[in-house]
């Protein structure tokens, strides 16, 4: 698995992690949770490291943390959540809340999610850094209408992380934020890299392209992820799933050569159609 430094501390981690919304949020028993167990099994085994989830994501967290311990590789993962309310108290109660549940403190990386409160939580996630109980900051979003935003965070606050949304069928992330995000240092983290499903509809029926096999892709999801990280400012994609074979298949796009921007350009032609 190719590695990734993030720039504000030089730890390197690998380049495909795991996103947890909807697939992970499932009920208590073993039966409800075998997909989950099989599918975080094989990701840490496939040497991904990366696990995000969030306080909006139903039972996430817990099943995160749950299945985490069992398999005893609590250890070996990189934690990262968000916090997602208002106010200060209410804030420091549920990234309280999170780490017990994800069985993770330090938190590795705590995020305000959506921009809710961000000011406030801000603050408080600072603090908190500078007393070890997290170990990066960060801020996140799921539409480009709040690139603006992100942007002026990037710029105004000493952020670890930004995580956005950038895929082939969606990618503003190159001309407004990436850049951005080099110039300071910040770690970006991929969310929504299939667009919500969309790109595999568009290509529903077609072969891959010969492209893809220059490049080690086995799938039409390699091809959508190395796409995004032939971009040298993505740190880590994390698309999500609750699927064994298919986080194998996304482990498998951080393996192998990466595309130049001439090949990227040609993606994007070839996804066109």
């Amino acid at each position: 698995m190719l590695e990734r430094p993030i720039p504000s501390s030089g730890e390197n981690i690998p380049i495909v992690g795991l996103g947890t919304w909807q697939a992970f949020d499932v009920g208590p028993s073993p039966a409800d949770r075998t997909n989950q167990r099989e599918t975080l099994r094989r990701f840490a085994e496939g040497g991904g490291r990366v696990v995000d989830a969030s306080p909006m994501y139903g039972r996430a967290e817990r099943v995160v943390g749950d299945l985490a311990g069992e398999l005893g590789v609590a250890g070996d993962l990189f934690m990262a959540t968000k916090v997602w309310t208002e106010g200060r108290q209410a804030g420091v109660d549920q990234m309280e809340t999170s780490m017990r549940l994800m069985r993770a403190r330090p938190m590795d990386l705590m995020q305000v999610h959506n921009l809710v409160d961000v000011e406030t939580h801000l603050a408080t996630i600072r603090e908190w850094k500078a007393e070890g109980i997290v170990r990066y900051v960060g801020i996140t979003h799921y539409q480009v209408r709040a690139f603006h935003r992100l942007e002026e965070l990037i710029r105004s606050h000493d952020l670890d992380f930004v995580q956005l949304n950038y895929s082939m069928a969606t990618p503003d992330a190159e001309r407004r934020l990436l850049g951005v995000a080099a110039d300071h240092g910040t770690a970006v983290l991929v969310n929504r890299p299939y667009e919500g499903g969309s790109l595999f509809r568009a290509v529903r029926g077609r072969d891959l392209p010969p492209l893809a096999a220059d490049l080690g892709c086995a799938s039409w999801g390699q091809f959508f992820l190395k796409y995004l990280l032939g971009a040298p400012e993505v740190t880590c994609v994390i698309p999500g799933t609750d699927d064994p074979e298919h986080v194998l298949d996304n482990l498998g796009a951080g393996r192998g050569r990466l595309p130049d921007e001439a090949e990227r350009r040609r993606m994007i032609e070839i996804l066109a159609g």
